[in-house]
C-alpha cells in the first residue's frame, strides 16, 4: 500500500473520530440543557402554582400520615417566586404576589420552618405542616389540653386526637416558647399572636423572651445590663412589623409545634395541602424497592385534606 493511501486512511479515521467526539459532545450538551431546563421549569411551577410535599413526621396524623405525598395549593395565600432550588435544597430570596385570602383558623398550612425557639434562622431549609389554630391579633390559651382562642373553646379537628398515655412532663416548661414563661404542652398561655403594629413592652426581665423574635424581624438587639438597644437605639418597647399565626399538630400530644418553637410569620406560609397523590413507607430505603411498593397505602391515594 502506498504512503498516500495510508495517509488517506489515517485522515478518514481522524475525521471520523472528530465527528464522533463532536456528536458525543453535542449529545452531552443537549442532555445538560434538557436537565437544566427541567429544573428551571419545576422550580417555577413549584413557586407559582402547585407544589409537591411529603409528610415527614406523625404530628398531623390522622389527618395526614407519615409518607403521604401531597399536592399543595400555593395560589390561595399568594403565589411566590421560587423559594428553593429543587433537589439541591438551596433557599432563594423570594417575592410573594398578593394573596387570594389570608390564612384562617382551622386551615392546614404548609410553611417554611422559622427555626427552633433559640435560633434566629433554621439550620436548614424545611417545609413544615401544621393546623393554624390562631391568627394575628388572637389571644390563645390552653387549659388542661383544652384550647381557647379569644376566650372561646376550639375543638379538635375531625381527625385530631389526644394520647392519654403520654403524661405531661414538668421539665417541658424549660423547653417551650417563649423563653422563660414556663408554659407546658397542656397548659399554655394566655398569649397574644403578634399582629403588625402591635407594641411590645421591653424590660430586662422580658429581654430573653423577645430577643430572638426581634432578631427574626431583621434587627439587632443588645443590652448593657441596664438598657435595651435595638439597632443601637435605647428602647423600652418594640413595634411588630409582620403578622403571625400559631400552628399545632392534630396529633396533639406528639407534635413539636408553635408551643415549642414559636410564631409562624404569615409570609412563611406557602400553601394548603389539597389531596394525597401517593402514600407509602418512607422509612424503607430505595434498595428495598419491592418492599416499598408493597407498603403502598392504596386507600390513602385521592384522600382530600381538610
Amino acid at each position: 500500500m502506498s504512503a498516500l493511501s495510508k495517509d488517506n486512511i489515517k485522515s478518514r479515521k481522524d475525521t471520523r473520530k472528530k465527528v464522533e467526539e463532536h456528536g458525543a459532545g453535542e449529545k452531552l450538551w443537549s442532555w445538560v440543557k434538557t436537565l437544566v431546563g427541567a429544573i428551571i421549569v419545576v422550580t417555577i411551577i413549584n413557586g407559582l402554582a402547585i407544589a409537591s410535599f411529603v409528610v415527614p413526621t406523625p404530628s398531623m396524623e390522622k389527618t395526614v400520615m407519615t409518607g403521604d405525598f401531597l399536592f399543595v395549593n400555593k395560589f390561595i395565600y399568594g403565589p411566590s417566586t421560587p423559594q428553593v432550588i429543587p433537589i439541591l435544597n438551596i433557599p432563594l430570596p423570594f417575592f410573594r404576589f398578593p394573596a387570594f385570602r389570608e390564612p384562617q383558623k382551622g386551615d392546614v398550612i404548609v410553611f417554611i420552618f422559622p427555626g427552633n425557639r433559640d435560633e434566629v434562622e433554621a439550620t436548614e431549609f424545611q417545609y413544615y405542616l401544621k393546623r393554624c389554630v390562631a391568627t394575628a391579633g388572637d389571644s390563645l390559651e390552653i387549659r388542661n389540653n383544652h384550647i381557647y382562642v379569644n376566650h372561646k373553646e376550639v375543638f379538635l379537628a375531625k381527625n385530631g386526637f389526644y394520647d392519654s398515655s403520654v403524661p405531661e412532663i414538668p421539665s417541658e416548661k424549660w423547653q417551650t416558647f417563649p423563653y422563660g414563661r414556663g408554659y407546658t404542652r397542656d397548659n399554655y398561655g394566655p398569649i397574644r399572636i403578634p399582629k403588625e403594629g402591635d407594641v411590645i413592652p421591653l424590660s430586662m426581665s422580658s429581654l430573653h423572651e423577645w430577643a430572638v423574635f426581634i432578631q427574626r424581624e431583621g434587627h439587632k438587639i443588645t443590652s448593657d445590663g441596664n438598657s435595651i438597644f435595638v439597632d443601637g437605639t435605647a428602647v423600652t418597647s418594640y413595634k411588630v412589623q409582620r403578622d403571625y399565626c400559631f400552628g399545632m399538630g392534630d396529633n396533639r400530644d406528639h407534635s413539636l409545634d408553635s408551643r415549642y418553637w414559636g410564631f409562624i410569620p404569615e409570609e412563611n406560609i406557602v400553601g394548603t395541602p389539597v389531596v394525597v397523590y401517593w402514600s407509602w413507607d418512607t422509612n424503607l430505603p430505595l434498595s428495598q424497592f419491592l418492599d416499598k411498593i408493597t407498603s403502598t397505602r392504596w386507600a390513602r391515594i385521592g384522600t382530600i385534606i381538610r
